[in-house]
């Protein structure tokens, strides 16, 4: 019998230029295998190439979100598999993605699953929602950027506590933190993804990819750098057709009223 594939890939009906992929192991709570790292790396090849993408987001099938990495499969890596960084290439991948991505979570979001969550560009969460890194319990650690994402998004004060107790906390307390942007009844979380992937949707396409751009890279750069770096993002702006419509459009309209 042919299993479900992985990850599922669905534009959105209703919001041109948005693109859902749902990781699909609803049986496992969408468990992160190597066949999912595998299908996950295969869904992004074309859409990275692909203009036309807005925005992606990212879900799981059935009550969560992703409940951790598949544990029976961890507990046979070794030093080899350590260095060969799966997990951590995928999120590299995803946190990279040109477009803005959306974590839309809920249920379990451990390990792995936070991880992945936190490689995205936003999130937003169901009150049913759990966070954590509980890997120190499993003998192992957040390996795949919770060390230093994690620590960029909430403090590193806050990041150590969970990583050191990998304490598992609530919606609640992850929106104080400034882990999800937001909250949403149960029933709602997966609208108010779509609803703030609709705005990113309606803006500029080349000048939302650059502003990605320009926050990725400003980390790694002192002053002089980011401030050259937003010159020259701001220079291609300038430059593009879409700055010329957009500005006539809007002009055009408050000289109508």
């Amino acid at each position: 019998m042919n299993e479900s594939p992985r990850v599922l890939i669905d534009p959105d009906d209703e919001i041109d230029g948005l693109v859902v992929l749902t990781l699909n192991r609803p049986e496992k709570k969408n468990a992160l295998d190597r066949q999912m790292v595998d299908a996950l790396h295969q869904a992004l090849e074309p859409l990275e190439s692909d203009s036309s993408v807005r925005c992606l987001i990212f879900r799981g099938a059935g009550d969560s979100f992703v409940a951790g990495a598949d544990i029976a499969q961890l507990r046979e890596r070794r030093a080899a598999d350590a260095h060969e960084g799966v997990n951590q290439k995928i999120f590299r991948r995803i946190a990279e993605f040109p477009a803005p991505t959306i974590a839309a979570i809920q249920g379990w979001a451990l390990g792995g699953g936070c991880e992945l969550a936190i490689a995205c560009d936003l999130r937003i969460c169901s009150e049913d929602a759990r966070f954590g890194q509980p890997e120190v319990a499993l003998g192992i650690i957040p390996a795949a950027g919770g060390t230093h994402r994690l620590a960029r998004l909430i403090g590193l004060g806050h990041a150590r506590e969970l990583i050191f107790t990998g304490r598992i906390i609530d919606a609640e307390e992850a929106l104080r933190l400034g882990l999800v942007n937001r909250v949403a009844a149960p029933q709602q979380w997966f609208h108010e993804a779509q609803k703030l992937a609709r705005k990113i949707c309606k803006n500029a396409p080349g000048a939302v990819r650059l502003a990605k751009s320009a926050v990725n890279q400003a980390a790694d750069l002192d002053e002089e750098g980011r401030d050259q770096l937003e010159c020259d993002s701001q220079a291609i702006c300038f430059e593009s057709a879409e700055k010329l419509e957009r500005m006539t459009a809007f002009l055009e309209k408050k000289r109508k009223k």
